[in-house]
């Protein structure tokens, strides 16, 4: 039976269709390493995996379970092409930073095919040209002067008038030979040859603190400890911010893709328009339901959406319009974090703190940023000269350009934050239907309710304790989201997401 209907609950095709995974027990007493490295996504795994080979004795320590945050949501396009940025990047910091961001994650790519070939890794790894296309007459120019920023960095590309697809596109910049693959099937294997290799692992185990020092402990939400000579963060958003104010130096954005079953042929490629909204299209096969359709789109920062469900309508009004639907397989979302000059931060924390790194702010492009960040982290670690160090360090001198985005951004979070404070509600708890969440007035305050399919009512403080702005219903994903720095609760509060480590307060009625 087919529907195009939009599934009930989210859930990503990589984590569906991955039926071999590791199960790592949490950690229950103080231990020691040479290093540990705390996230367990594509950044995380790597840097783990790459440090193991040298020799070290590395913990990878995970909140919830391996392979299921930000990589799991992801459409897994491996590839340097990061949307129009090329020429913008020349503009702003230069030729040179240009260039080395681009070698940076071609390197990224190269490895990963390295690793998936010496390996023989089974991950659906495949070439394929990059497409950035335009639907109007007036993305032409901006399409021009990028493929003239390809010519001046040496990046093997083309411009073309026409592409693969039925949809509107006037133009379009290709960049050749890059690739797309399944992200947790490429990630399971290298945790299984991490643990060979003598590797540990640690999962359902929450790291909330680092005291810092020539012997660094990571302090666990059970107050266990981790002592070792050099601490990794790869947790998306840093799990420890080191007076390094990352809340205040990136923003959190989130986006939308649907899994679908079209009639028509879909050949080869992957596909950004260059205007928004945002249309990100790519295939992936499918043990199930066979060859699927990945259209995703319709980012927006944090908390500031309109009903999120609206988005994944949007996305199949799209569908609908440009393909014969037949049906709507999967559907997911992704939170990203950017910084304002759009360069990840990777390296050193804080110039004080010079054996603790964060890898983060990889703007929707995380599977080469992700690898380019576990490879200069461990040159680093092995005082090894990394050409990308200055470029990615997280103390970067910025442009002012840059210092007037993160200005805009910090006037938008003081905005909603009094926002949240003066927003006027009236709607009761009781006035919520079966699995419907909303801001409802509890006692005569603000307050965050959901009554789930079976009538039970969850009711929580709408305070995000990270710093005190209201968070606000997500009903596409069933989170409470904050709209000022991107954290995520459950609907019983528990984080989802930083910079907040508390949960929610729970409240009674």
């Amino acid at each position: 039976m087919t529907s195009n209907q939009i599934p009930k609950f989210p859930q990503s095709l990589w984590m569906d269709s991955t039926n071999k995974r590791s199960i790592f027990p949490a950690l229950e007493q103080d231990i020691e390493a040479d290093i540990a490295v705390v996230g367990g996504g594509i950044s995380g795994i790597t840097t783990a995996y790459l440090l193991v080979q040298e020799g070290f004795k590395v913990v990878l320590v995970e909140a919830g379970k391996l392979l299921g945050g930000t990589t799991a949501h992801t459409t897994a396009k491996i590839t340097a092409q990061h949307d129009l940025i090329y020429d913008e990047l020349i503009g702003k910091e230069g030729l040179e930073k240009a260039q080395l961001y681009y070698r940076a994650n071609a390197e990224a790519l190269q490895f990963i095919k390295r690793t998936i070939e010496n390996a023989n890794i089974n991950c659906g790894f495949s070439a394929q040209e990059a497409y950035v296309y335009a639907e109007s007459d007036a993305y032409i120019k901006k399409l021009e002067m990028e493929m003239s920023a390809y010519s001046r960095l040496g990046i093997s590309g083309e411009y073309v008038e026409r592409i693969p697809l039925q949809v509107p596109a006037k133009a379009a910049v290709i960049m050749h030979e890059q690739a797309q693959f399944h992200p947790l099937q490429y990630l399971s294997a290298l945790v299984d040859k991490f643990a060979e290799l003598g590797g540990i692992v640690y999962e359902n185990t929450t790291a909330v603190d680092v005291k810092t020092g020539s012997t660094p402990e990571v302090i666990t939400s059970q107050d266990h400890r981790i002592k070792c000579k050099h601490v990794v963060s790869c947790t998306h958003f840093p799990f420890y911010d080191g007076l390094g104010f990352y809340f205040a130096r990136m923003h959190a954005d989130r986006s939308y893709v649907l899994g679908l079953r079209v009639t028509d042929h879909v050949g080869e490629g992957m596909y950004l328009s260059a205007e928004d909204p945002k249309r990100s299209m790519r295939c992936a096969e499918s043990v199930e339901h066979g060859k699927l359709l990945l259209l995703g789109g319709q980012s927006h920062k944090t908390g500031q959406g309109v009903c999120t469900i609206n988005h994944y309508e949007e996305l199949k009004r799209y569908a609908e319009k440009y393909f014969q639907l037949e049906e709507i397989v999967y559907r997911w979302s992704a939170q990203d974090l950017a910084t304002g000059d759009q360069i990840p931060f990777i390296g050193r924390i804080t110039a004080t703190s010079p054996n603790v790194y964060i890898a983060t702010g990889y703007r929707k492009w995380g599977m080469t940023n992700g690898t380019a960040a576990a490879l200069l982290i461990r040159d680093m670690i092995l005082n090894k000269e990394n050409a990308y160090e200055d470029l990615f360090a997280p103390s970067r001198s910025i442009s002012a350009g840059t210092i007037k985005n993160l200005i805009v951004d910090n006037i938008d979070v003081a905005k909603h934050l009094i926002a949240g404070k003066l927003e006027m509600v009236n709607k009761r708890p009781e006035d919520l239907a079966l699995d419907e969440g909303s801001v409802v007035r509890l006692h005569g305050k603000r307050a965050g309710a959901y009554k789930d399919s079976e009538g039970k009512l969850y009711l929580v403080d709408t305070t995000c304790t990270h710093m005190g702005c209201e968070v606000e219903w997500n009903n596409g994903d069933r989170t409470w989201d904050c709209p000022c720095h991107g954290s995520r609760f459950s609907v019983s509060g528990d984080v989802i997401e930083g910079p907040a480590e508390e949960p929610l307060i729970v409240l009674r009625t």
